[in-house]
């Protein structure tokens, strides 16, 4: 029988424990329970004296018989005999550690099992998503080929821990591949391809474009999961979008392969179509309100770039009459050492206006990166929302009509041949069309079901992206704030130099005040005006 855990202090990796396998529940599911304690490597035998001893005969664990049997598998993992008894020798002590392993997978296996128990709930939080793979797209510096220069990239997958070498054309094989296994997914757009003469602009808008798209399809739950993005994200050979095409000839679709499948009818909610027709206006406005947030972010960008270009324009200018070795003599400056002092002004000013430049140039990069790259990011997996939407009306629910009209002309050409007392091998030959149309419309009326069950995965999944917005107003007001503040900072450090350009005793005009010509009392010393 299961006793409280009244015994000993619970450290913090029991704490870590209890958060993947539960993050939000209480209890402990069963089979999720049983896949943490395989990882101790114990005896089967030590493994189910565990589970007697913490089972509640609930099919669940509360958090104090998790902490229990954490605390016994230690035990046994030093070799002592399992019993409730050992726990009270860890009074005022902090409970014992067990060994684990690492508890990436295990945090994979409890999603699944979650997924398992509820599969109309996707189970996964933006920080969750992110910790799924994270793909770094550099290009190669040198273009390959002899005659037709190509661009290369590595390609870096922080889940398998390998860095391959990428061409354009093995992402255009992969995408083909990802449409054809994952018909009911959100496949993200590939940017266009450029036959001669792209600018390096050009090029590096492409890597930015192809990282995104690598970390979207890295980071959904099922694609970044099968077997056709682990063989694009480690295969190291030669002619990779050959070999990935010759891997994968006739390739299965999901549909074909998953277990939710054959019951996909039982799991889609009755109100789908019309909660999916409130999501896709919902995610519409949100495609057209974050494809004007990017737009105004660029501008943002560009100001900042431009900022930055002004200023070093400036500070050049004021080097230059710094540098200026042009003779000027009394005869041109009479009285006047202004120019002589300005000259020693403008090449300290000048250090401080590149400065400044450097600062605006820093905050458009921020910006860029962490704002607009991250609104891109969104932007791109709305995209692929739309796509999937019209993938399903075009697809799945136009085959479905064809073949329902299909059977109806069958059925109508038998009864015909039935009516007018054709010869019984002619209906049989209708009947049997019959019997395999209706078999071909069952199994799009279970395609049917199967893709709106993506199709609400997919809308969950835009949801848990959708921390991306939050992400980048705080870093668009962090970054607002620190750079404005550091660029007032560097405005401050200017004054005291502009202040100190001429001494305090200094006077423009060579100590002796003079009228400017024409003014009122030019000419007419010892005339008093009444």
């Amino acid at each position: 029988m299961a006793a409280d855990l009244t015994f000993g202090s619970v450290p913090p990796f029991y704490r870590e424990i209890y958060d993947i396998v539960c993050p939000n529940q209480e209890q402990v599911d069963r089979d999720m329970f049983i896949n943490l304690l395989v990882k101790s490597s114990l005896p089967k035998q030590t493994l189910m004296q565990i589970w007697d001893l913490v089972d509640n005969k609930q099919g669940y664990l509360s958090r104090t018989g998790l902490y229990k049997a954490l605390a016994l598998t230690a035990m046994a993992q030093q070799g002592k005999a399992i019993s409730e008894k050992l726990l009270e020798t860890y009074s005022d002590q902090e409970l014992p550690k067990p060994q684990l392993g690492d508890l990436t997978d295990l945090k994979a296996i409890g999603m699944r099992v979650r997924r398992e128990k509820n599969p109309n709930v996707l189970g996964y939080n933006y920080k969750e998503l992110c910790l799924l793979d994270t793909i770094k797209v550099e290009r190669v510096p040198e273009k390959k080929g002899i005659i037709m220069k190509h661009v290369e990239y590595e390609v870096t997958s922080q889940k398998f821990k390998v860095t391959v070498l990428r061409r354009y054309n093995d992402f255009l094989a992969l995408h083909e591949l990802l449409l054809l296994r994952f018909p009911y997914r959100m496949i993200p757009r590939l940017p266009p391809k450029k036959m001669m003469g792209a600018s390096r602009e050009f090029i590096e808008h492409r890597r930015k474009c192809l990282r995104r798209y690598l970390n979207l399809v890295a980071r959904h739950p099922v694609m970044g999961d099968d077997k056709l993005m682990r063989f694009f994200l480690t295969y190291n050979g030669s002619e990779m979008q050959h070999k990935i095409k010759e891997h994968f000839k006739g390739i299965p679709d999901e549909f074909m392969t998953s277990e939710l499948a054959s019951k996909a009818k039982d799991i889609v909610p009755m109100d789908t179509q019309v909660q999916l027709s409130h999501s896709k206006q919902h995610i519409y406005l949100l495609y057209s309100s974050v494809n004007k947030l990017i737009d105004v972010t660029e501008r943002m960008v560009l100001r900042s770039t431009q900022e930055a270009g002004d200023m070093l324009h400036f500070g050049k200018e004021l080097s230059a009459l710094s540098s200026d070795d042009t003779p000027v003599s009394p005869w041109a400056t009479g009285t006047n050492d202004t120019w002589s002092h300005l000259k020693k002004g403008f090449k300290h000013l000048s250090v401080e206006f590149a400065t400044l430049a450097d600062k605006a140039t820093s905050q458009a990069s921020v910006i860029q990166d962490s704002v607009v790259g991250q609104l891109y990011m969104y932007f791109d997996l709305l995209s692929a929302f739309k796509d999937l939407c019209e993938r399903h009306e075009k697809g799945v629910l136009q085959d479905h009509q064809r073949a329902i009209q299909k059977m109806g002309q069958y059925k109508k050409k038998k009864m015909t041949a039935t009516v007018q007392g054709s010869e019984s091998e002619a209906v049989e030959q209708l009947e049997a069309r019959i019997l395999e149309q209706e078999s071909q419309i069952s199994n799009m009326e279970n395609r049917n079901y199967f893709s709106l069950h993506c199709l609400q995965m997919e809308v969950q999944l835009i949801h848990a992206n959708m921390e991306t917005l939050f992400i980048v107003i705080e870093a668009m007001i962090n970054n607002e704030a620190k750079g404005c503040s550091e660029i007032a900072a560097v405005w401050e450090q200017i004054k005291p130099i502009v202040n100190n350009i001429f001494p305090k005793e200094h006077n423009v005009n060579g100590g002796v005040p003079t009228s400017p010509i024409g003014s009122p009392n030019s000419g007419r010393a010892g005339i008093t005006v009444q």
